[in-house]
């Protein structure tokens, strides 16, 4: 993902993210990004298992036709 941005330009945004935000907001804004990517890549895992146990299931339940 970030093979296309290089060090250089990672920390361009870096700093430009620093003067726009000052020093006391970039934890606070790294936190929630965490917390935002964590649940976001947890939801994503209950629907995904979900439709899994869902497939299996139905898979039991149909009769074998030969």
């Amino acid at each position: 993902m970030f093979n296309s941005i290089g060090i250089p330009g990672l920390i361009i945004i870096l700093v430009i993210a620093l003067v726009v935000f000052g020093p006391s907001k970039l934890p606070q804004l790294g936190r929630a990004l965490g917390d935002t990517l964590r649940e976001f890549r947890s939801s994503t895992k209950g629907v995904v298992d979900d439709i899994t146990t869902e497939g299996k299931t139905e898979n039991q339940q149909q009769p074998e036709s030969k």
